[in-house]
């Protein structure tokens, strides 16, 4: 499945791989909060400015915060791929 977000809007850009794979490479300007890590920063990322675009490698791990995030109020998105993301933001 494709995620093609219209990047349209100022979105805040959080990679929820790990911190191994986010030092590998990731959009500039990007937050790296790894998947495990989202439910005890939840503080953070409500501070965060919204809507939120959530990537990670394939678009698996950003779909299961997408959907942790929305259960909590949060506006947010999953732009799949950390390469899709990148690649848009840059056209």
């Amino acid at each position: 499945m494709s995620h093609k977000i219209k990047l349209t809007m100022n979105y805040t850009v959080v990679d929820v791989r790990t911190h191994a794979e986010y030092m590998g490479g990731h959009v500039a300007d990007s937050i790296n909060i790894p998947l495990n890590e989202i439910p005890n920063r939840m503080n953070e990322i409500k501070a965060l400015k919204q809507p939120i675009l959530l990537c990670c490698a394939s678009g698996n791990r950003s779909g299961q915060a997408t959907m942790f995030l929305k259960a909590q109020g949060i506006e947010c998105e999953n732009g799949g791929s950390w390469l899709d993301v990148n690649y848009q933001l840059a056209h």
